[in-house]
């Protein structure tokens, strides 16, 4: 039984999921939407929507615990600048998962994680231009 088991460990050490989950929520904020398998996505949701929250909060604390997990700079200045905005009135839930398949060398489920508000985010640019 797995009673009160509260993550997958997805094969790896500590270490290398650690850095496998800081690599996918970096590439999540820079590019909005990542494909990847579904139990990575559903560890990504978790690790997304924390971001998001610091995001949110917007606080110099906040930015400082986003840059500590976050790789790239910019994307956490877009997080603090562009996401976390059209997130303010949410309460939560601010990615969501699709399947999309399975991959053709092994035959792994694939999902697309993206963020809830980025249909919205697209049409706002859309009718500025």
């Amino acid at each position: 039984m797995r009673h009160r088991k509260t993550f997958r460990k997805l094969n790896r050490t500590s270490s290398h999921r650690r850095a496998m989950l800081r690599n996918l929520v970096t590439s999540l904020i820079e590019h909005g939407r990542v494909t990847t398998t579904v139990a990575r996505t559903k560890e990504l949701r978790s690790v997304a929507d924390r971001m998001v929250t610091l995001g949110k909060r917007g606080d110099l604390a906040a930015r400082r615990r986003a840059l500590a997990y976050v790789r790239k700079r910019e994307c956490v200045h877009k997080l603090f600048a562009e996401i976390a905005p059209g997130f303010a009135s949410r309460a939560g839930g601010y990615t969501r998962v699709l399947k999309v398949g399975h991959r053709h060398g092994d035959n792994a489920p694939l999902a697309i994680i993206e963020f809830v508000e980025r249909q919205t985010v697209a049409l706002a640019e859309a009718n500025a231009e």
